[in-house]
C-alpha cells in the first residue's frame, strides 16, 4: 500500500532516546525507570532543566509548563515529577508537536534494552511498574529537529489505566503538564493539512482478519482483531454491503462507534472482552461523514489547514454508496475536519476486495 505523508512534521519527527536507567519490569516494589542524576538546579553555573511538576496530594506546588530554548541537532533535558496519593499511576503518555502541526505520539524510544522494551505498552505508552505507580521521577533528552524557527511542544500526562493520544481525559491521572522548546524566533508556520495518498481498506472479514479500519492519527491501517490497545487508534472502517438493505448500500464507511451495527454483522474484535482492561468503560471513536460539493480538482489544491475550516459536522456517522471521484466531508471523534476523495473501488464482499482514498485533515 502506497502511503505519503506530505506535512512539514515528517520531515523533522526524530527519534526520542531517554535517559533512563533501568531496574526491574517484574516487581512491584522496584520501578522500570531510575532517573539519572540532573543537574544541580541550586548551583548556578548548572545549565537549567526544564521541569514539570504534579502532586495531587498538593496542587499549590504543581509547575504544569515550562520552556527551554534549543539548537538544531542537539536535545534539551525535560524532568517530569508526578506524585499521587489516592490514584494509582499506571500508564505515562507523552506527545510532540512540532511547527504547531498537531499532537503526536512521542513514543519512538531506543528500544535497545529488553528491560525498556517490556516497559512499553503496545499503543506506545510507558508502562509505570512498581513503586512508580505512586511517584515518577524521569528526565529525558527531547530532541530539537531541523526547523529555522518555532517551537516543539512535549506534552506529558499518567492515566490509571489505558489512555488515548488524542484525548488527554481519558483516565486522566495527572497532567497535563507541558515543556516548550523554542527555536530561532519560535514563530511557526501557518499549519498545513496533513496528507495521506493510497490508502486502501479491504472488506471485513467476519474473523476480524482484514485490514478494514484506518487511523488518522498515524495514517496506518489496521486488523479489526489486532487487539484492545490500537481501538483508540482506530476512527472510521470500510464495509460492502448490509444486512436487511435491498439495494446492500455498497461501498461505505462508518464510524469505529457504529460500524457494528451499519455493517449487520458483527465483527470480531471491535468489541472489547469482557477480560480486558477496564472493558465497562470501554469507548469507541466517532466520526461524521458528508458528501462535499468540493471537487476532486479542489481537494487536490488544499493546502493549509484554514481552508478546511467550513467543514461543519453532520449527524450521520456513515455514509453508503461510495463511488471513485466522490469527494466526503468529515468531523473526527476530537473535532478535526477534512475531505476524502476516492480514487479506486474494486468492488466485492471478498476479503480481497477493497476501497482506496486519499485523505487531507487539520493538524
Amino acid at each position: 500500500m502506497k502511503r505519503l505523508f506530505k506535512s512539514p512534521i515528517a520531515k523533522v519527527f526524530t527519534f526520542l532516546s531517554i535517559t533512563l536507567f533501568i531496574a526491574s519490569c517484574s516487581s512491584d516494589d522496584t520501578a522500570v525507570f531510575e532517573t539519572p542524576d540532573t543537574p544541580d538546579q541550586t548551583d548556578p553555573d548548572a545549565p537549567e532543566v526544564a521541569t514539570l511538576v504534579f502532586n495531587e496530594g498538593d496542587p499549590s506546588s504543581n509547575i504544569p509548563t515550562a520552556s527551554a530554548s534549543g539548537e538544531v541537532g542537539t536535545t534539551v533535558p525535560g524532568r517530569v515529577i508526578f506524585t499521587s496519593t489516592d490514584l494509582t499511576q499506571r500508564r505515562l503518555y507523552i506527545t510532540q508537536n512540532v511547527l504547531g502541526q498537531g499532537d503526536m505520539p512521542f513514543n519512538n524510544f531506543d528500544l535497545d534494552s529488553d528491560d525498556l522494551r517490556k516497559a512499553l505498552k503496545a499503543d506506545g505508552s510507558i508502562d509505570l511498574d512498581g513503586a512508580t505507580k505512586k511517584e515518577i521521577d524521569f528526565t529525558f533528552e527531547l530532541p530539537v529537529p531541523n526547523i529555522d524557527n518555532g517551537s516543539i511542544v512535549y506534552s506529558f500526562w499518567t492515566t490509571t489505566g489505558k489512555g488515548d493520544f488524542r484525548d488527554a481525559s481519558k483516565r486522566l491521572a495527572l497532567g497535563v503538564g507541558t515543556i516548550t522548546v523554542t527555536v530561532g524566533n519560535g514563530t511557526n508556520p501557518a499549519a498545513a493539512v496533513r496528507e495521506f495518498n493510497g490508502i486502501r481498506l479491504f472488506a471485513p472479514a467476519a474473523d476480524g482478519t482484514t485490514e478494514s479500519f484506518f487511523s488518522l492519527l498515524n495514517e496506518e491501517v489496521y486488523r479489526i482483531n489486532e487487539g484492545p490497545e490500537f481501538r483508540a487508534f482506530w476512527d472510521f472502517g470500510y464495509y460492502f454491503g448490509a444486512s436487511g438493505v435491498s439495494d446492500g448500500e455498497d461501498s461505505s464507511f462508518a464510524s469505529t462507534a457504529t460500524f457494528d451495527a451499519s455493517f449487520g454483522f458483527p465483527v470480531e474484535g471491535l468489541e472489547p472482552g469482557e477480560d480486558e482492561e477496564d472493558a465497562d468503560n470501554e469507548t469507541l471513536n466517532e466520526m461524521y461523514f458528508a458528501t462535499s460539493t468540493v471537487i476532486a480538482a479542489d481537494f487536490d489544491m488544499l493546502a493549509l489547514s484554514g481552508e478546511l475550516d467550513f467543514i461543519a459536522q453532520s449527524s450521520s456517522q456513515k455514509i453508503t454508496n461510495l463511488e471513485v471521484g466522490d469527494v466526503i466531508e468529515f468531523v473526527d471523534n476530537y473535532g478535526k475536519k477534512g475531505l476524502i476523495k476516492i480514487t479506486a473501488i474494486e468492488a466485492g464482499f471478498n476479503n480481497n476486495d477493497f476501497i482506496e482514498f486519499d485523505v487531507k485533515i487539520q493538524p
